[in-house]
């Protein structure tokens, strides 16, 4: 099982995501870096052993109060054997094109951004790009067409538990298990909650293809050779 870690960027810092009460998060505090600096952070991780995928969030983007561009290219060109998975908040499909910034990142479709759950079928499904179902509490953040009408879904998947996210809360197991039963052979990973090897586990037996994680590697709970 793949384990991807996290950054969340804002105003070209990396900060600590909680329960995506986004408005509130600050700069992170890590045992792996001495500053909150992206590359430092990156950096940072590899001490935790190695990984190929690094999944980063432009809160900028997101809620539309300009962008993290040019760290994420920097990133990018630090770490060109890295893939990128990244959320820059796009509202629709035409969008996707003005964000290949490298050869290297895959564009993360948020449900909570998009507008209109059709532009999905405006992208080849071949296209190297995830979808994240993101959910806030019960709630599904996005056109509901989007979580109901699973032809609408790509290869990969990210169930986005934000509620949960930073608060050792555990992962939401009824609502991966739900999703995971829907998804046929497409690829799930997990997101928000995750607290260490148990956790990692279990997902594992649910058959999730990997987990996407920040505090728990923060902490020094996890490392990248705990699951495979």
């Amino acid at each position: 099982m793949q384990i991807i870690p996290v950054i969340d960027l804002r105003s070209g810092v990396v900060v600590r995501a909680q329960a995506g009460q986004r408005k509130d998060y600050r700069p992170i505090q890590s045992l792996l870096a001495k500053t909150c600096d992206p590359i430092e952070i990156v950096q940072g991780f590899f001490t935790l052993g190695s990984f190929d995928t690094l999944y980063i969030a432009d809160l900028d983007a997101i809620m539309q109060s300009g962008d993290n561009r040019t760290v994420i290219a920097r990133i990018s060109e630090v770490f060109p054997k890295l893939r990128l998975w990244v959320d820059p908040g796009l509202r629709h499909a035409k969008d996707f094109v003005d964000w290949r910034l490298a050869l290297n990142i895959d564009l993360v479709l948020g449900s909570e951004s998009l507008h209109d759950p059709f532009d999905l079928n405006a992208l080849d499904k071949g296209q190297d790009y995830i979808l994240s179902l993101d959910f806030l509490g019960s709630d599904f953040l996005g056109p509901m067409q989007i979580l109901t009408q699973a032809h609408l879904w790509p290869s990969r998947l990210i169930v986005m538990t934000l509620k949960n996210i930073g608060l050792s809360a555990g992962p939401d197991w009824r609502r991966l298990e739900k999703i995971l039963a829907s998804a046929g052979d497409r690829s799930v990973y997990a997101a928000g909650g995750v607290r260490g090897e148990e956790d990692l586990r279990t997902l594992k037996a649910m058959g999730a293809a990997g987990v996407l994680v920040a505090s728990a590697l923060h902490q020094k709970k996890l490392s990248f050779n705990t699951v495979r």
